[in-house]
């Protein structure tokens, strides 16, 4: 019988803890989807988020970033998040209540009164009691960020009052409190994902649709309608959600490093935010947009009388007035 010389054996040896400790070396990849362009305050949240979490956990994981809808829309995304089979996404609270219910609150017309309110109140016991409402879901939410303050469009009249939103057909969100409300205005709700949305307003299978600035800019919806009313009628909050699955398999060290780095993914949209509001009017009128400005809400809100009085009972008056109390 033949022996292999030591010096073959140490080789084999060497190569073959190379290659283990290469196998523990390469970084854990992770998905986090968006419907929304990659240049938008989605997109600075991912970016910023995949940042941290490669610092922080020292390049152990890497999040890889999809955006506009590339793995599919929010309630598949949310949905794969839930089964295990994505590990991140980023999403709107449009499906949303499908999934958690105590979310429909949050998308009641005229609730927050500016950003600093609702920024508060998602900060705060209140909307990090929700967060906590996702884990019986199959869902770890990291935190809450800004889509912003929704704002009417459309493409076929200046709308200068409540009544002008008669009889035209916009697609909302897959959200039962926004077509509830949007009724009430007379319009004709249609409810698509939102990666539809660019190609039905081209089409004219829908006359309009409500988004915050940075979404109508982000997505150049100025390239398919005319008219813009800043409405302000609804916050839209986002959430970031990782599957409980990828969390669970995160040490604890590691579960911190992932949610510092999303309140610093956080941090970045907001001040994404805040500039797109602070900019986006004016870059929108100079791509032809005709906006109305001056918008009177307590019309809007008058229009929405007997809505409110539903909502009173939907989800308790004590409810409400404990959100819009927030200082």
């Amino acid at each position: 019988m033949h022996k292999k010389p030591a010096g073959l054996w140490l080789v084999a040896l060497s190569a073959l803890f190379a290659a283990q400790v290469s196998a523990q070396d390469k970084p854990k990849q992770m998905r986090m989807s968006t419907t929304v362009a990659e240049n938008s305050h989605y997109g600075d949240l991912v970016h910023k988020f995949a940042d941290e979490v490669k610092r922080l956990t020292n390049g152990r994981y890497q999040i890889q970033g999809f955006h506009a809808g590339a793995l599919g829309g929010e309630r598949e995304a949310i949905e794969a998040v839930q089964l295990g089979t994505q590990e991140l996404t980023l999403s709107s609270t449009g499906p949303v209540p499908n999934f958690v219910p105590e979310a429909r609150i949050l998308d009641v017309p005229f609730l927050f009164r500016d950003y600093d309110h609702a920024r508060k109140v998602l900060d705060g016991p209140i909307g990090q009691k929700m967060l906590s409402q996702f884990e019986p879901k199959g869902m770890k939410a990291l935190g809450w960020c800004d889509n912003g303050f929704r704002h009417m469009t459309n493409s076929r009249r200046a709308v200068n009052a409540p009544a002008d939103l008669k009889g035209l057909k916009m697609r909302t969100m897959e959200n039962p409190v926004h077509i509830q409300a949007y009724k009430a205005f007379g319009i004709i709700p249609t409810p698509m994902s939102f990666t539809e949305v660019f190609t039905a307003l081209q089409q004219g299978t829908v006359d309009g649709q409500e988004n915050p600035l940075s979404i109508i800019q982000s997505n150049k919806l100025d390239q398919v309608q005319k008219y813009m009313s800043l409405t302000g009628h609804v916050f839209s909050p986002c959430v970031v959600l990782m599957s409980m699955d990828a969390w669970k398999g995160l040490s604890a060290e590691d579960q911190n490093a992932f949610q510092e780095a999303a309140k610093a993914g956080i941090a970045a949209n907001r001040a994404r935010v805040d500039k797109d509001e602070r900019e986006a009017v004016a870059a929108l009128q100079k791509n032809g947009m005709q906006i109305v400005t001056d918008v009177d809400k307590t019309a809007y809100q008058a229009a929405l009388a007997d809505v409110y009085k539903q909502f009173a009972k939907q989800f308790g008056q004590d409810k409400l007035d404990e959100i819009r109390n927030v200082q």
